[in-house]
């Protein structure tokens, strides 16, 4: 059974609106979308936040990137050709944990039905958005995985007592 994921903090919500300079700093992200115009304008619009971007035109060049950059999330198109946004998923779900099978992937797509949402969800995406894609919410999402992986962090550290 797939679950939905949880709604934006209200802190997340509040942090993301568009003129937010820097919301997004210290996150890595690998962006995907065979379609130049629109990885571009993602790339810009999540740097222009600082974001630290790695940008593939295709699922092999983002798998690379991802197992070679380990960053902190996936966003990926669906509809590309050669591999497919599904395809790549299941890759990054298949390797272990050490090499990054668990970073957060979110799908945007132009596939936005409930059907397909679900599809996406069942192949391993932690997300979904429907092009053209909301910016604030896209932004709200990643603050969210952001303050997850910050309290994984934080509970691997030991504790200093005095």
């Amino acid at each position: 059974m797939v679950k939905a994921p949880a709604p934006p903090t209200s802190a997340a919500r509040d942090a993301s609106t568009s003129g937010v300079r820097g919301v997004l700093e210290g996150l890595r992200i690998v962006i995907v979308d065979d379609d130049g115009d629109a990885r571009e304008l993602l790339a810009t619009v999540l740097t222009q936040r600082s974001a630290q971007v790695f940008a593939a035109d295709s699922a092999a060049e983002a798998f690379e990137l991802l197992t070679r950059e380990r960053p902190d999330l996936l966003i990926s198109d669906i509809a590309m050709p050669e591999e497919d946004g599904y395809t790549l998923v299941g890759r990054v779900r298949a390797l272990s944990v050490d090499d990054g099978g668990r970073t957060p992937a979110v799908a945007v797509t132009a596939y936005a039905g409930r059907a397909d949402r679900m599809r996406a969800l069942e192949a391993g995406f932690d997300d979904h958005f429907a092009k053209p894609i909301d910016i604030d919410a896209l932004v709200a999402t990643l603050l969210d995985i952001r303050s997850a992986r910050d309290l994984r962090i934080a509970q691997k550290k030991p504790l200093i007592s005095g």
